[in-house]
């Protein structure tokens, strides 16, 4: 199934309704898979959401040109218990080459993005908005063994490729969006970086600014969960714990809270779609200032890919990711802005991000 904003309706309902219809219930994440749905061959589905079709179902405004029209806002593809199939990876690859990239803004542009933020916490519109830029590059060749290998990136916890006609997504995220397991809601927001370094580590868990930065999107992660929990039983774990992803230091926090009885992927996706580490607070709020600061949408970038199966969900959010087009490689990169950000080192940090995945994807 692909669905895109210009068909209509609602992506979160269709979702559950395609997965229903080929023998896999969501309507009701806190029970138990049945023996009639354990023994239907059908094994489970890859679900993926477009930060656009997040940004949708928030009511956010999304009206930036997307850099890579062909990749759907919504993709599931449903699996069977089968016998493998003799050389699934098809014919060998053809010779790979990857041109420059071109960013589609400037440094300056992306600083002066970052002093708009500033200005915007000044005025109290928002408390912290994420900021992302993009960048294309052309190519030629088969992407498809580029993209798998962004999933041996160390930390690369949602590590994958999804394709279809025209387009392909290769993931090498450590965050988790949503996990449902056995009626538990998960989210494991990730905010603050540094280089991986023993210096690095100490300055990330000195950092006020990083500290007040990540708690801002945990108190966010909490709400959208106690929306779809049982009253009470929001709780953090491991606040700010310092994990590595690459040659980076990254804070990250787990958030756990009771599914509410009853509750459907639906109304899963609505509540945590888009992540809030790639939005900022209020959501709303920072979501309607990042559609009028960047100049192309963010594509397969800040939404979620992962797997659903009876009572089961787990989707990353979509960071640290790159596409193809069938011309074009696509990579996005950005980060939280606060009042204490500073524009140059806002950038530098977007640039630390990428830099893994662009030469993992150029085979260095």
């Amino acid at each position: 199934m692909q669905w895109r904003l210009g068909d209509g309706g609602d992506p979160a309902a269709l979702a559950e309704e395609f997965l229903a219809a080929h023998g896999l219930p969501l309507h009701d994440l806190t029970r138990p898979a049945s023996a009639h749905h354990l023994g239907s061959g059908v094994c489970g589905a890859t679900l993926y959401l477009s930060a656009a079709a997040g940004a949708h179902l928030a009511g956010a405004p999304s009206t930036a040109p997307e850099p890579a029209p062909t990749l759907p806002d919504l993709a599931v593809v449903v699996y069977e218990h089968r016998p493998p199939t003799a050389n699934p990876f098809g014919p060998p690859a053809s010779t790979w080459w990857l041109g420059e990239w071109a960013e589609s803004w400037t440094p300056r542009q992306h600083a002066d993005a970052v002093t708009r933020v500033r200005a915007a916490i000044g005025r109290g519109d928002v408390y912290q908005t994420n900021v992302v830029g993009h960048a294309a590059a052309p190519y030629t060749g088969d992407p498809l063994p580029a993209l798998r290998r962004l999933g041996g990136l160390p930390g690369a916890r949602y590590g994958g490729v999804l394709t279809g006609d025209g387009w392909a997504i290769g993931c090498a995220s450590p965050e988790t969006l949503i996990e449902v397991t056995d009626g538990y809601l998960i989210t494991r927001p990730i905010k603050g970086t540094r280089p991986a370094t023993a210096a690095g580590r100490a300055e990330l868990l000195a950092s006020a600014k990083e500290r007040a930065e990540h708690v801002m999107i945990v108190d966010l992660e909490r709400n959208d969960l106690a929306r779809i929990a049982r009253t009470g039983t929001v709780t953090v774990d491991d606040l700010f714990t310092v994990r590595r992803w690459c040659d980076l230091w990254q804070a990250e926090s787990t958030v756990r809270a009771v599914a509410a009885d009853g509750l459907g992927l639906a109304d899963l996706l609505r509540a945590t779609c888009p992540g809030g580490s790639v939005t900022g607070a209020p959501k709303l709020a920072a979501l309607t200032q990042i559609n009028a600061l960047e100049p192309v949408g963010r594509g397969a970038s800040m939404g979620a890919l992962g797997w659903v199966a009876p009572g089961r969900v787990d989707l990353g959010l979509t960071i640290r990711t790159a596409a193809a087009d069938g011309r074009h490689l696509h990579t996005w990169a950005g980060g939280g802005i606060t009042w204490d950000s500073d524009p140059a080192a806002e950038v530098a940090e977007a640039a630390a991000k990428v830099a893994p995945i662009r030469a993992t994807l150029a085979g260095r």
